[in-house]
């Protein structure tokens, strides 16, 4: 019999779409959140000389020292923040680091409050360790930033951790350093600890990026190499543990993960040495999709409300158009075959949403543009 934990977690909708949309053809991918570029050339050459020279087996569970002592120089070169090494510990993806981050700190039946809209598989990781979801809305009309007065009323002592995630998916929304200060400064009143995933940091657009470790010692953050290397297959994250929960991490870790890929974790030297040049490339491209898409969706009368300032997504709103949004994401697939990924799967204020992913190259969001025109238009449904 299937476990009552195991039967808890819901589907993660925009995998369902993907599949489906695999099964077509002539498909237009606007569902995921997969770079479409290679990592840097070091990369891949790093990994192969490591697997050459036999780093095939276990490693240290907390990572090797020269991968941890990389990511302690990203944050001091990157924010001016220092982090001791040993308080990294590295994950075969940041996902793991999710799971180690929550089973530090929720017992059942305590409280975790997420953002909503949210990433969709943040509730499950939740219900994963007995937890109870409690969410805080975030405004379309606040560019979809939150106000620090929810989140003061919803945050008290049975609060056990708030998730956040800046820039923002589904929503794209960027975090500035008076919000984080403003929330870390709640967190602390009601003894919350924070969960910061920043794992799009470096996909910002005119804005900077803050990292929550600016403001405070007592969060959890989560990061790793799938976004800004485009490396989302090597599987390699990390966690920066607040200095209390260092040994039950690590604890955690050797029993439920081992460690991550030992020839993995010498690409990720690499990954964080490459020139910042080729993530100011990467940054410049996804901007260029970002505006064609935001034009697009002002141009079919569909209403944005913003303008998405980070990470590589639009949550449009679609509550003009008949039907609910899994019924209008299938007329997008089966009729413009143009796959997206339905709101409701990042929360409940996102139920009246479409998310529309610009990670893929401009041809392809172009044509996923032109169809989706001669759909609306056809269908008179705008």
């Amino acid at each position: 019999m299937t476990s009552q934990r195991a039967a808890d977690v819901s589907p993660f909708i925009a995998m369902d779409v993907l599949e489906r949309a695999n099964e077509l053809e002539d498909v237009v991918h606007l569902e995921v959140g997969e770079p479409d570029f290679e990592p840097p050339a070091r990369v891949a050459e790093t990994a192969i000389e490591s697997i050459q020279a036999g780093n095939t087996g276990y490693t240290a569970s907390r990572g090797k020292p020269a991968l941890r002592r990389a990511i302690s120089a990203y944050y001091d070169r990157t924010y001016g923040v220092n982090v001791d090494p040993g308080r990294i510990v590295v994950t075969p993806g940041s996902s793991p680091g999710l799971l180690l981050a929550m089973a530090a700190i929720v017992d059942p039946g305590d409280t975790v409050a997420l953002t909503d809209p949210h990433y969709a598989c943040y509730p499950n990781f939740v219900r994963t360790v007995g937890g109870r979801v409690e969410t805080i809305p975030l405004r379309p009309e606040n560019a979809f930033k939150p106000d620090i007065g929810d989140f003061e009323a919803a945050l008290e002592a049975s609060t056990r951790a708030l998730v956040l995630n800046s820039p923002a998916n589904p929503t794209g929304a960027v975090m500035d350093g008076s919000t984080l200060a403003a929330l870390s400064r709640t967190a602390s009143r009601t003894d919350t600890t924070i969960i910061s995933d920043e794992i799009y940091h470096g996909l910002s657009y005119g804005v900077d990026d803050h990292t929550i470790l600016e403001y405070t010692d007592d969060a959890f953050v989560l990061d790793g190499f799938s976004k800004r290397f485009g490396m989302t297959g090597w599987r390699l994250g990390w966690l920066v543990v607040p200095p209390a929960f260092v040994d039950a991490v690590n604890r955690l870790m050797q029993n439920l993960l081992i460690c991550a890929p030992n020839f993995v974790q010498d690409a990720g030297v690499a990954a964080l040495d490459s020139p910042a040049s080729q993530l100011d490339e990467v940054r410049d491209r996804y901007r260029t999709r970002r505006d064609l898409l935001v034009d697009a969706v002002t141009d079919w009368g569909l209403d944005l409300g913003y303008t998405p300032q980070g990470a590589y997504y639009l949550l449009v709103d679609v509550s003009d158009l008949p039907g609910e949004t899994l019924e209008i994401a299938d007329l997008f697939l089966e009729e413009a075959g143009v796959a997206v990924t339905p709101g409701v799967d990042f929360g409940e204020h996102a139920s009246d949403y479409l998310r529309f992913s610009y990670a893929t190259d401009i041809e392809s969001i172009t044509e996923a543009v032109d169809r989706l025109e001669r759909l609306l238009e056809r269908t008179d449904v705008v």
